[in-house]
């Protein structure tokens, strides 16, 4: 019994202390979560439509390095959406086909990341954080896999529900090619 409590007691501290990471491969639509350097997670992801960049009002994914400055939605169901950060009570209605919709919703839960090089993707007309880049749930499901978000990284809502869950703020981010 004594045996089986120290166990348990090293799996909790293992999983309490894990130092996650995430990588974003834009080629392969792709994020995988790293913990302690080993991948753990992958799942697809939308970049967006546009390519990628840094600059402010050009809707392209930033790319570099990032950390996951805030998580927003804590116990807002699944498939609900958000409007400036704010819940929004209502369900979405998920298109499961390859469609792009007028809409761009934000839906389940947000992973909002902040640059980390400075004059890169942090300050001035670059900053990540003032771009309102996020790791977001999407209504256009149908989509994932191909690069078609406004800037931030999309996920099958089931996967950003499980990532959220997993990761803390602070979590190392970067984006590449």
């Amino acid at each position: 019994m004594k045996l089986l409590v120290l166990i348990l007691a090293q799996i909790i501290s293992i999983s309490l202390f894990a130092d996650y990471s995430i990588n974003i491969s834009i080629s392969e639509q792709r994020l995988y979560l790293l913990s302690n350097e080993s991948i753990i997670r992958s799942y697809p992801i939308s970049s967006s439509d546009y390519g990628e960049g840094q600059i402010e009002n050009s809707l392209k994914t930033p790319l570099g390095k990032h950390e996951v400055k805030t998580k927003i939605g804590t116990n807002v169901p699944k498939y609900q959406f958000f409007v400036s950060r704010e819940h929004i009570p209502q369900e979405v209605n998920v298109i499961h086909e390859p469609f792009d919709s007028p809409d761009d919703f934000i839906t389940t839960r947000i992973m909002w990341l902040t640059g980390l090089t400075e004059g890169f993707n942090k300050g001035g007309n670059v900053d990540s954080f003032n771009r309102y880049i996020y790791i977001h749930g999407t209504h256009e499901e149908g989509l994932i896999g191909k690069k078609a978000s406004h800037g931030c990284i999309r996920m099958l809502n089931h996967d950003v529900l499980e990532l959220f869950k997993i990761i803390p703020v602070k979590t190392t981010v970067n984006i590449y090619l």
